[in-house]
């Protein structure tokens, strides 16, 4: 079930025989992770699949920071090699969550908008998987209503004083650091003015990270708060009130990657086993088909959104419709594995099929609102086209 390279995901100096190769490469290396019993496949790995261990694997092959300058640690990769190995990661369920956000998007922002120190501070440690990032975005009481930031840093001459509280913060209690969206300047009701990003370690005494546990038991979410933490006035990341510029320029990383239709892809490639084992039915075939067919085409479209970045583009628009259209279809997915297969979810033993079907059921419900809302990332495609 994992996808085959396709020519259209080329990338400017990257031949077809490269791409392969390297797909080759990751994979051979995943199956002997298996083989050896060092990670067993998980469904959403990127979110609650943590080993330090396996994310410096990774980083001693290269196959972190790939894009990254090669003076940051990086190998000087494209956008479209490093898909290459996450849709790899994420098919084979390996546990990648440590370092995700951080390789996802947080280099890229440090990269495009940090100082001198700050890139030499933070990067090598992310291509090495040494060092991960959280986000702080949401807010409590806030919905989907980013603009509404309330946790504010006051200028306070050579320091930054942080009060607030951010929510929803994934891996926050395994993290090293966070880029903070805080408000510099104004009101709340200044909405999107007035906002910064500030680099702050999470060791920090005056910042306090809470895990809130969901439905399958497990803490990946957090709530931070800041109780008047000081930090260097050199935490700022990037032009002061110049925060949600950047962030929405890192939203097209976050909403766009393979992760967003391929965080069930092991529940799908379980069944197809189990059929191939038991037998299918003429409908089981064709619900198969009907779901491969689907990850296929989402699979082009976040190519593409793969190659506009490795050209230098600002695809949002076309991110946007990724993470629409990928979570849904990973609830549709589950929805259809639970009918269509017969067999009985469950949290822990059983089948392979049985145990991550029962993952998947359980982190329903969060695929449509980690990442932006459906609603809120419509709402983006419609201005896109000029006619919201």
């Amino acid at each position: 079930m994992t996808a085959r390279h396709d020519p259209r995901g080329s990338s400017p100096g990257v031949d077809d025989a490269a791409l392969a190769e390297l797909r080759t490469e990751v994979r051979e290396f995943l199956r002997d992770e298996i083989d050896r019993g060092a990670f067993t496949p998980d469904v959403d790995s990127w979110m609650t699949g943590f080993d330090p261990a396996f994310s410096r694997r990774l980083g001693e092959r290269g196959w972190l920071g790939m894009t990254m300058p090669t003076e940051y640690g990086g190998r000087g990769r494209t956008p479209v090699e490093r898909f290459v190995i996450t849709e790899e990661l994420l098919a084979h369920g390996a546990p990648v969550a440590a370092h995700w956000i951080a390789d996802r998007q947080m280099a890229p922002g440090i990269l495009a908008n940090g100082t001198e120190e700050q890139k030499r501070r933070y990067l090598p440690g992310i291509a090495s998987g040494s060092i991960y990032f959280a986000i702080g975005m949401s807010e409590p009481d806030a919905g989907s209503d980013l603009a509404s930031v309330r946790t504010r840093a006051r200028d306070t001459g050579d320091t930054w004083t942080i009060s607030g509280t951010k929510v929803w913060t994934t891996g926050a209690h395994i993290s090293h650091a966070m880029v903070l969206l805080a408000r510099t300047d104004g009101t709340p009701e200044d909405r999107q003015q007035g906002l910064s990003q500030i680099l702050v370690d999470l060791s920090h005494p005056d910042i306090e990270v809470r895990p809130l546990r969901s439905i399958d038991g497990q803490a990946h979410f957090n709530e931070v708060v800041f109780h008047d933490a000081v930090v260097d006035k050199s935490a700022l990341l990037g032009r002061r009130g110049n925060g949600w510029q950047q962030v929405m320029s890192e939203l097209a990383f976050e909403r766009s990657g393979p992760e967003r239709y391929l965080s069930t892809l092991p529940l799908l490639r379980a069944w197809a086993t189990h059929l191939r084992e038991t037998g299918a039915t003429p409908e089981q075939r064709r619900i198969l088909g009907a779901l491969t067919a689907q990850a296929w085409a989402l699979r082009q479209m976040s190519l593409r959104v793969a190659a506009e970045l490795s050209a230098g583009g600002k695809p949002d628009v076309l991110a946007a419709m990724v993470k629409d259209l990928g979570s849904t279809f990973e609830g549709e997915l589950v929805e259809a594995v639970r009918i269509a297969s017969g067999v009985v979810a469950r949290r822990r033993g059983g089948t392979p099929l049985e145990r991550l079907l029962g993952q998947s059921v359980l982190h329903t419900p969060a695929f449509t609102l980690r990442g932006g809302t459906n609603e809120i990332l419509r709402g983006i495609v419609a201005r896109g086209m000029g006619i919201r």
